[in-house]
């Protein structure tokens, strides 16, 4: 083996051990997220009087706080570092926890809303986690990384809703307070995690010598311009009716509501199950095949759900809607990880973060609206014209610039 070949073997494992020791950080930070969406919708309910109707808004507190988040830790990284920037975000992720199970005591709906905006933003802090681990990779393992990363989410998926049932009575009669207690111990594995990373600090990053180009420049390539457009409309069309189903199956179908629970969580499942391959496709035919056929599962989606109403088109398009996301976002992220150089990352991807949950958070919060002006059906056919646009841009980003073969 000659030298430059043992370099790559050693960097190589390097990425590998950072990328194992970011996605742990990821199973247990992400969790927060779970919790806040399964219960604070209850837990706002029960803390309002006899007007209910800003019951959901704590979720739409934690949607706001996922963007800031993504501002603050574009910040915190800048001047103090990427680790130490994670390990804030896992400390406002305790305080959370602590602040909620305080408010529920108090019965204080408002405190609450609060404690949910600062879990959104230590859910902003823990978003940018699938970046650091594609800026420690070599271009060849960067798209396994980030699925490995997302691929995490599945352990999110099972701590956080199994917090929030396990811990819920701890402190009867005050329900829920125990799951934002159980959160605390949560974020501080995730601290310790984190505190045994090793990162380098983007914006001093020696990889390149060329000077850091401003912000307007790199957001206007037709690059960044496509990966951003698909990354929002992926996520927040998934948004969009993954918020919607649980209304149309439950208030507008009649379904018992645990059928409706069930086929969330075959949804969630969908969006994180393919992250183990993702990647490895990615590397095999490229990011932006891999978001394109996400595109087409999105509008195969709506297909299902517009042709009935019966309990399989709702759970089967909600399958087709996790993988759909999961191709077209895991492969929008590693678009936009390719158009910007080391020392530029933080301010790209502080900006692409904002831009896309503050999207995903109007998506959410339109969602239910729609529904009942509107109805099942009008939220399926959103999905077209979306899902249509990116196609478009993807196709006029690989005619005049075809992607480069990826196993190079």
């Amino acid at each position: 083996m000659d030298a430059a070949a043992e370099i790559s073997t050693i960097d190589l494992r390097s990425a590998r051990r950072r990328v194992m020791l970011l996605a742990g950080a990821q199973a247990v930070l992400g969790s927060a997220t779970p919790i806040a969406v399964s219960i604070g919708a209850l837990a706002g309910y029960q803390l309002l009087g006899d007007d209910k109707t800003l019951a959901t808004a704590p979720v739409t507190a934690m949607n706001v706080g996922t963007a800031c988040g993504a501002v603050l830790i574009a910040v915190a990284s800048r001047v103090f570092g990427r680790k130490a920037a994670f390990m804030l975000g896992a400390v406002i992720g305790c305080l959370a926890g602590a602040l909620a199970a305080i408010a529920l005591f108090r019965e204080n709906f408002w405190l609450f809303a609060f404690a949910l905006l600062l879990i959104g933003t230590c859910g902003g802090f823990t978003q940018k986690i699938r970046f650091a681990a594609a800026d420690v990779s070599p271009p060849a393992f960067k798209p396994r990384a980030i699925s490995w990363i997302l691929g995490a989410g599945i352990v999110s998926a099972i701590i956080g809703p199994q917090l929030a049932i396990l811990a819920r009575d701890w402190f009867a009669p005050v329900t829920f307070a125990g799951t934002f207690v159980a959160l605390v111990p949560v974020c501080l594995v995730g601290l310790a995690a984190m505190s045994f990373l090793k990162l380098p600090n983007a914006s001093k990053a020696a990889a390149s010598q060329l000077p850091a180009r401003p912000l307007r420049e790199i957001v206007l390539t037709q690059r960044f311009i496509t990966g951003i457009v698909c990354g929002i409309g992926t996520y927040a069309l998934m948004t969009f009716v993954m918020t919607g189903a649980p209304l149309a199956m439950v208030i507008g179908c009649g379904f018992p509501t645990e059928l409706a629970a069930l086929g969330i969580q075959w949804h969630v499942l969908a969006m994180f199950g393919p992250s183990f391959f993702t990647g490895m496709l990615i590397t095999r035919l490229g990011a932006e095949k891999v978001v394109a056929t996400g595109l087409v599962l999105l509008m195969s989606c709506a297909v299902v759900a517009h042709i009935g109403i019966e309990l399989w088109n709702f759970w089967l398009a909600l399958i087709l809607l996790g993988i759909g996301w999961n191709f077209g976002f895991i492969g929008s992220t590693t678009i936009i990880a390719s158009t910007y150089r080391p020392h530029e990352a933080d301010k790209v991807q502080g900006f692409h973060d904002i831009v896309l949950f503050a999207s995903v958070a109007l998506s959410s919060f339109s969602s239910g609206k729609v529904f009942v002006t509107w109805g099942w059906s009008f939220i399926n056919l959103v999905i077209w014209p979306v899902a249509i646009t990116c196609l478009l841009l993807l196709i006029a980003l690989m005619i005049r610039r075809p992607a480069a073969n990826p196993r190079a």
